[in-house]
């Protein structure tokens, strides 16, 4: 009997112990996520922002939680792109700004992309601080998206394998980052023959100069 009051006195030890290591888990992961209370709801937009520390996405995630042109942080959710209209229904994100606020919207058929494809998508996204747009503001915006992917990718290999359209996406724009020797040559000639920029102006505010 002693024996197995002595053996149950290990495991309940044993099992205090992990739940204590795991209570505290849980109060470190929701300190480091507090800065996120006001950008987003959504876990997997909380866990994409972590991943883009200490990355090239890091001046993004900066814009994202209030330094940016507005000065506020920028709303990340997932939504019906189409509610913004029907032109936007197939995009798989869109940076929107409405009485003074940003908001990036992302698609629902990337809910369950993987969050280092979500890290990637929000680097471009939160360079669209403003109303207005042009081939140097796309040009800059899907280099940084396809150098932050193509750094992520160098950590975990295995994430480019992954089957999902936003991972599709990322490849395809790293593969013109890598073929421009990490430069924005082919991706700047693949947005100027892209319909959907045809109208846009070369320059616009904060990207004047050609990159």
């Amino acid at each position: 009997m002693k024996k197995k009051t002595k053996i149950f006195s290990i495991i309940l030890s044993f099992f205090l112990a992990f739940t204590t290591l795991s209570a505290q888990a849980i109060v470190e992961n929701e300190k480091n996520y507090k800065e996120y209370s006001k950008v987003t709801k959504d876990e997997k937009i909380k866990d994409a922002l972590e991943i883009m520390k200490g990355t090239l996405g890091s001046f993004s995630r900066e814009a994202i939680l209030g330094n940016n042109l507005t000065g506020r942080p920028i709303k990340i959710e997932f939504k019906d792109l189409s509610e913004m209209g029907e032109a936007y229904a197939n995009f798989d994100a869109l940076g929107w700004k409405k009485r003074g606020k940003l908001y990036i919207y992302i698609n629902p058929k990337h809910q369950d992309a993987p969050e280092e494809a979500l890290a990637s998508l929000l680097s471009h996204e939160a360079l669209h601080q403003d109303e207005f747009n042009s081939i140097n503001e796309e040009t800059y915006a899907w280099t940084l998206e396809g150098a932050v992917w193509t750094e992520l990718c160098d950590k975990n290999p295995q994430i480019s394998e992954i089957s999902h359209p936003l991972v599709v996406r990322e490849n395809i724009i790293k593969q013109l980052f890598i073929k421009g020797n990490y430069t924005d040559k082919y991706i700047k000639k693949s947005i100027i023959s892209n319909p959907g920029y045809q109208n846009l102006p070369s320059r616009s505010p904060g990207f004047e100069d050609n990159l």
